[in-house]
């Protein structure tokens, strides 16, 4: 009988401490810091949206081909005539209403499992938030928006349009009275969005650059802002006038290179 009490004994001291070493484990887990993601910042241009049926700004058979930047993109075309420009985006709207993410968009959204990511695209589409990316800056502007021409930025008078009802009627007001104007930043204006952009690429661990010349400015001085031990990849199928021993050219189109890049990156 008192072998058995022992045995009791010795079984219920040895399942406190087990429990108590579990419990101690489970503790100082807990209370390890949680190593963060790492950055990435993704700079886009037009070429990230050629795959999906948007043509370049400045491809000979682009969007703008049969417009004059002059007459459309710009403050001064604006001024000249808002109803061109307003049918114009209107025109846009519609186009890229057609379109869908393609896997180049995709594959940027899903480093998101890994990464820390953010977006930085010269483009006015929306195909970046459609693929499923959660934070873009967009420097341009936004195609699916309309705001005041006399304050585009005042957050009371921005408005998105839907799908069923994606067109502006020229003359159309703003809540203050001005005429509604695509919330698109034209040429001559300044970029709001720079600062921020500029922000997030002084923060990136890496730097993927896809589908843009780099020559347009504001934005193709941010690779200025990227951290010196952070690697630089560039997608583009062309030959980009950047050169730095830590920039990796990856010579293909979008999805062809996100692919090959995204396997590496989530290895």
């Amino acid at each position: 009988m008192r072998q058995s009490y022992d045995f009791y004994l010795i079984t219920a001291f040895l399942f406190r401490e087990k429990m108590l070493i579990l419990y101690i484990i489970k503790v100082s887990t807990h209370n390890q810091p949680i190593k963060p993601m790492k950055k990435i910042v993704v700079l886009t241009g037009a070429g990230m949206s050629v795959e999906s049926g948007l043509k370049t700004f400045r491809d000979a058979d682009g969007l703008w081909e049969n417009y004059p930047v002059q007459d459309v993109a710009t403050h001064d075309g604006w001024l000249r005539d808002p109803t061109l420009v307003t049918n114009f985006y209107n025109m846009l709207r519609r186009k890229c209403l057609d379109t869908q993410p393609n896997e180049g968009h995709r594959l940027v959204a899903q480093l998101e499992e890994k990464y820390d990511v953010t977006v930085v695209t010269q483009n006015v589409d929306n195909l970046h938030e459609m693929a499923g990316s959660t934070h873009v800056v967009h420097l341009h502007g936004e195609l699916m928006k309309v705001c005041s021409s006399i304050d585009p930025y005042d957050p009371r008078y921005i408005q998105t349009l839907t799908r069923d009802n994606p067109e502006v009627v020229p003359g159309t007001k703003a809540g203050d009275g001005s005429l509604l104007r695509p919330h698109i930043v034209f040429f001559q204006e300044a970029v709001p969005m720079i600062e921020t952009a500029v922000s997030e690429c002084m923060k990136a661990d890496i730097f993927i650059i896809i589908g843009t010349s780099l020559v347009v400015y504001p934005a193709a001085g941010l690779v200025n802002y990227v951290p010196e031990n952070a690697p630089i990849y560039l997608i583009d199928p062309g030959d980009v006038r950047v050169s730095s021993p830590r920039l990796t050219h990856l010579k293909k189109g979008a999805s062809a290179g996100m692919r090959e890049l995204f396997a590496q990156l989530m290895e």
